[in-house]
């Protein structure tokens, strides 16, 4: 098994509760929904541009955050 980050196993040991939620595209899809609501893809460029604020450069670090765990939950293998 491959190892994951600290926070890619934490969201993975949190579906282990949900057999029907093993899969991990299933984990990583419900990771990119939530960071779409936190900041909506369309939107994360022109707000960061237009806007400095703290709180809105937090939220677009938290969505790469989220992205970041989907996209190693996908990619690797175990």
């Amino acid at each position: 098994m491959t190892d994951l980050s600290p926070a890619a196993q934490a969201v993975l040991n949190g579906f282990r509760a949900v057999p029907s939620l093993m899969d991990r595209p299933s984990i990583a899809g419900a990771l990119r929904a939530a960071a779409d609501q936190v900041v909506p893809p369309h939107l994360e460029t022109k707000l960061y541009d237009r806007n400095p604020s703290l709180t809105l450069q937090k939220a677009v670090e938290i969505r790469h955050q989220l992205l970041a765990i989907a996209n190693e939950l996908e990619n690797t293998h175990g």
